[in-house]
């Protein structure tokens, strides 16, 4: 029966709540929805609601009114995202396809934890992780056999192995975000190699050589998606790149430059000289 019939929230039929509540962020789902009445709580029960856990949403701070509010509605004695992070999972009954990790307070723990229970993960964002637990990407990448997206927030130093290990295991990836990270001739030529069918590549503000970029360009045949805004290595209007780039359905370079500021040095043994400093 439905509101319109003379009904109430609360007497809708199940699979139409599952439906709705499937479309709300995490802090509703979690702190709201199910403390309303026990029609509510079995709607929000059910793994619908928890496929896609978008964490980057809340405040995970321990003194953050999430966080607060989490410990208080479950009756935890402090808040541990890892719990919060099982939580979640297991309500999903670890059927869970979109994963974003918050950018921080997040341990490499957290990231084997969705890689041992989340294996029909399609979109993953991972959090910032040190270079020694970066290294271990390319090993937790392997387990997502469905993986379509990865987010990363700086190029790991083992690329190479990263995208080799994907093109092995990932069968359906094709969209790859990277984000502030120097980007070379051995990275493009991985990337041609080992993901020939990449249709989405995203590495807004980062570093790439202008003949590298062409590189990718005519390497990359499958691109549809290429956004490269506010990056260094080229102009944004140069227009050998935009005419090799024309057939790239989304393109941008809004904000790209050559260098990033520059000065004129002078040394006894060098003798005048451009000095180009990069600062990512």
């Amino acid at each position: 029966m439905g509101i319109d019939s003379g009904g109430s929230w609360q007497s809708m039929e199940t699979h139409c709540l599952v439906e709705i509540f499937a479309w709300l962020g995490l802090d509703d789902i979690i702190l709201s929805v199910p403390f309303v009445c026990k029609s509510w709580l079995d709607a929000a029960r059910n793994p619908l609601c928890w496929r896609k856990l978008d964490f980057r949403q809340l405040d995970i701070l321990p003194w953050g009114n999430f966080s607060k509010s989490f410990v208080l509605c479950y009756s935890l004695p402090f808040f541990s995202f890892t719990y919060l992070l099982k939580f979640t999972i297991n309500r999903s009954l670890n059927s869970v396809t979109e994963m974003r990790f918050p950018l921080k307070f997040t341990s490499l723990e957290d990231v084997i934890i969705a890689s041992e229970k989340c294996r029909h993960l399609k979109s993953v964002a991972l959090p910032i992780l040190s270079q020694c637990e970066e290294a271990q990407i390319p090993e937790l990448v392997c387990k997502w056999k469905d993986l379509e997206r990865l987010e990363l927030e700086s190029k790991p130093s083992n690329f190479k192995e990263l995208v080799k290990n994907i093109s092995l295991n990932c069968s359906k990836f094709s969209c790859f975000r990277i984000s502030r990270s120097s980007f070379g001739e051995e990275d493009v030529l991985g990337i041609i190699r080992y993901l020939p069918r990449l249709k989405k590549f995203e590495l807004n503000n980062s570093y790439l050589p202008k003949e590298d970029l062409l590189i990718m360009i005519n390497g990359c045949e499958k691109l549809e998606r290429l956004n490269a805004v506010d990056c260094l290595g080229f102009n944004g209007d140069d227009e050998e790149i935009n005419s090799r780039a024309s057939r790239i359905r989304d393109f941008k370079l809004e904000g790209c430059k050559l260098y990033s500021e520059y000065d004129a040095c002078e040394s006894e043994d060098s003798g005048n000289q451009f000095c180009y400093d990069y600062i990512l």
